[in-house]
């Protein structure tokens, strides 16, 4: 069995343990983006850490010779609902009820959260954007992790976007409430995207998620942008090497 296969089973034995460590991101060893907490020093902070060093399918990636390919395209099913906004010490997060999911190769995952990183943690040809987005989805049979990022780019006013931003808790451990928001309203036009195995971001950076990057961004307005950086300025992690991994690129 596939080492990838193998974790997963153990996340799917074991309620999705992960998953729910995303939710808790403020529990635990204290970790950061700098400093003797930063990522370079991730692994030492808890054993449950080592892959952070010790992983060879790490994320983020620079998204370089991308190969064309025939992926599935991305079908969403986000719906409209209230949600829960929360500043948990690294990012902002929304947490959303049941009921919304995206659908590709024939699974369905469920939109369990999403949230922000400053600049992003992606890059592409080494070309880094301003904010990107992750969409954290999962599958109830199996515990698979899918994550759909999105880059945005401050060019053009984006109502949704705004308005969300206008809820952002100032503090660590604040929480609120968005009534009537509509998730996909933070897509990009198109859905073409770049795919690769990786892992989460954060600790303890397990090598559990099959990304997709859209290769469009969402064009938001620089104020949006800047209610963001003005409580996180810098939670990107760094790039990994790819190593062996292909990323492939739907035509």
């Amino acid at each position: 069995m596939k080492r990838r296969e193998l974790i997963r089973g153990f996340i799917a034995l074991g309620g999705c343990a992960v998953c729910a460590g995303m939710a808790r991101a403020s529990e635990g060893p204290h970790w950061e983006y700098k400093g003797e907490h930063g990522p370079d020093h991730w692994a030492d902070l808890d054993k449950a850490n080592a892959v952070c060093s010790a992983g060879g399918q790490q994320s983020p990636i620079n998204i370089t010779s991308a190969i064309r390919a025939e992926v599935d395209p991305i079908t969403v099913s986000w719906k409209k609902s209230s949600a829960k906004i929360v500043n948990n010490g690294h990012t902002i997060q929304i947490n959303m009820p049941e009921g919304s999911s995206i659908s590709r190769n024939g699974k369905v995952y469920d939109l369990l959260q999403f949230h922000f990183h400053a600049p992003s943690e992606h890059l592409v040809d080494g070309m880094t954007h301003p904010m990107e987005v992750h969409f954290v989805h999962k599958n109830k049979k199996d515990g698979d992790l899918v994550v759909l990022g999105i880059f945005m780019m401050p060019e053009q006013k984006h109502d949704a976007f705004s308005m969300l931003a206008r809820y952002f808790p100032q503090t660590e451990g604040a929480e609120g409430k968005v009534e009537a928001f509509t998730p996909s309203d933070l897509l990009p036009q198109g859905l073409e995207y770049w795919t690769y195995e990786g892992s989460l971001t954060t600790p303890p950076c397990s090598e559990i998620v099959t990304w997709m990057v859209a290769r469009e961004p969402l064009k938001v307005e620089q104020v949006s942008i800047q209610a963001f950086t003005s409580i996180y300025s810098s939670n990107a992690r760094p790039v990994l090497p790819i190593n062996r991994r292909l990323v492939l690129m739907s035509q």
